[in-house]
């Protein structure tokens, strides 16, 4: 086809009569059905809510992180931080690997400031592994 073949109505006419667009059906097949899964997932924890627990003085949370850090065992810690809907996250369940006056270290190695924690309670369970 050349330059002068070209028939700029034919075109038109083609996309206003026989051109349906299929809009956003035609990328949903570029979904897989995994990634789908996590989506769904996703919306699911973002529904889940963490009802804030009460907050506890510097005193109680010292003295829970000597008990967890002398005897390894778990705790589960909420922190004060909440989402952009004003909710808490999920309670994080962990080891004490060291703290001082400041800060703690969880068992996989993030740093969380002592002023940053809302609650903290030993976990009592004998099927820990360390592994969560």
């Amino acid at each position: 086809m050349n330059e002068n073949d070209f028939d700029l109505s034919t075109v038109n006419r083609f996309f206003e009569h026989d051109y349906h667009d299929r809009g956003l059906m035609k990328w949903q097949g570029f979904y897989l059905s995994d990634h789908t899964a996590a989506l769904n997932q996703q919306k699911i924890q973002d529904k889940q809510q963490y009802p804030p627990k009460p907050q506890q003085s510097l005193s109680i949370v010292g003295q829970i992180l000597s008990t967890a850090y002398t005897q390894n065992q778990p705790v589960n810690l909420q922190l004060n931080t909440v989402d952009q809907n004003n909710q808490h996250f999920a309670t994080i369940t962990t080891l004490i690997l060291g703290y001082n006056a400041a800060t703690i270290v969880i068992a996989n190695h993030q740093f969380i400031n002592i002023n940053d924690i809302q609650h903290i309670e030993l976990m009592r369970s004998t099927n820990w592994t360390g592994n969560q």
